[in-house]
């Protein structure tokens, strides 16, 4: 069994699953490359609760977690099996690794965790499952995360973190258009992923520019830390270029551990 690698996608706006710019055909590409993954474990910053959860759903629903956007989102599907087993197990992980973790039966794929897999995975033939991320966990403790995750790798289990490179939704909202500080710090971001700077990227607030511009909150930079976690410290990093949508979304993601021959396999 081939190690699966670990991947950091941002997924911007929800508007991304209709309109596929330049990560989507970059996902689609890296998704055929990967036909040894038997499993996807996602986490979202879409689903935050006391602790951790895992979804042991059998045939997560798409939940369509978003408003105010054009009727077309609303009728996507993403309908991949689950994997109760796997859940399982997981929370076993987690709860070894010092996690207040338990099992959810019901719950579905968010928007964080479905709009990435189709392009990734478009058949929707592999099992998809989502582990949460607790209201309280900090860029440490996320790193945590993705480490208590990454013996999944090893058995062919894809981690991804789902997040957003850049994300301040007032501006976007209010069609505030500066992608100059958005790229300075995805540029930064790029330089420590490079670096393998994990004590630069934990500490990113207090060391990158424009870092709380970037983030007013922390959650969607936080998959970037499981994503990092989950990965060893002699894996090449390989930038996946999203650009910047919006003018303040970066949609830059990094994949960890990519295989030999993959179309993507460029360094950071």
């Amino acid at each position: 069994m081939h190690l699966a690698p670990s991947l950091f996608i941002s997924h911007g706006s929800p508007m991304w699953a209709l309109e596929p710019g330049l990560l989507g055909p970059a996902l689609q590409r890296l998704g055929r490359s990967l036909a040894d993954v038997i499993a996807v474990v996602v986490v979202s910053p879409h689903w935050q609760t006391q602790g951790v959860r895992v979804a042991a759903t059998a045939a997560p629903d798409t939940i369509h977690d978003f408003n105010g956007f054009p009727a077309p989102l609303y009728a996507l599907q993403y309908t991949p099996p689950g994997a109760p087993a796997l859940a399982a197990e997981v929370t076993r992980m987690l709860v070894d690794a010092g996690f207040a973790a338990s099992i959810d039966a019901r719950r579905g794929l968010d928007h964080g965790a479905w709009v990435p897999m189709r392009y990734l995975k478009p058949d929707a033939d592999v099992p998809v499952l989502q582990v949460s991320l607790p209201h309280d966990i900090d860029t440490a403790g996320a790193l945590r995360l993705g480490q208590a995750l990454a013996p999944l790798r090893a058995r062919g289990v894809l981690v991804v973190g789902s997040g957003s490179l850049t994300h301040n939704l007032y501006e976007f909202r209010q069609h505030i258009r500066d992608p100059e500080y958005a790229q300075a710090f995805a540029d930064w971001v790029a330089d420590a992923v490079r670096r393998h700077d994990v004590d630069a990227l934990v500490d990113y607030r207090a060391r990158a520019p424009h870092a709380t511009r970037a983030h007013p909150s922390e959650e969607h930079y936080l998959p970037l830390l499981v994503a990092i976690g989950a990965s060893g410290a002699n894996e090449a990093a390989t930038l996946i270029e999203g650009g910047m949508t919006h003018g303040v979304l970066s949609m830059d993601s990094f994949g960890f551990g990519l295989p030999d021959g993959n179309p993507l396999r460029e360094a950071a």
